[in-house]
């Protein structure tokens, strides 16, 4: 059963366009590999962080939207826990039944 998730990943900001388009694509492309469906890909940019996460003040944002079995979740997960550039991550499960109810 696949079910919906979320992952959003603070970049390093000093990292080039080209950097971050290769990590973004090494996500997307492990979602692919493990059996994954992309839904969306959302790029917020460079912005200023509440405080400072391992001596950094400002972050570049990627959201990534799928749908995946559990198991994709935690292998996701521990690539992005070994990739440089990634200094924060989480990963959400979307409840499905909240956008039903939102859309009726």
């Amino acid at each position: 059963m696949l079910r919906k998730y979320e992952a959003l990943l603070l970049l390093s900001p000093e990292l080039a366009s080209d950097s971050r388009k290769a990590i973004v694509e090494g996500v997307v492309a492990i979602i692919d590999r493990e059996g994954g469906n992309l839904e969306e890909i959302d790029d917020w940019g460079s912005r200023q962080l509440a405080y400072p996460v391992q001596n950094q003040s400002r972050g570049y944002y990627v959201r990534v939207v799928f749908k995946a079995p559990a198991p994709l979740v935690a292998e996701l997960e521990r690539n992005i826990r070994i990739t440089e550039g990634i200094f924060k991550f989480v990963t959400v499960k979307l409840d499905d039944t909240v956008q039903a109810k939102e859309e009726a």
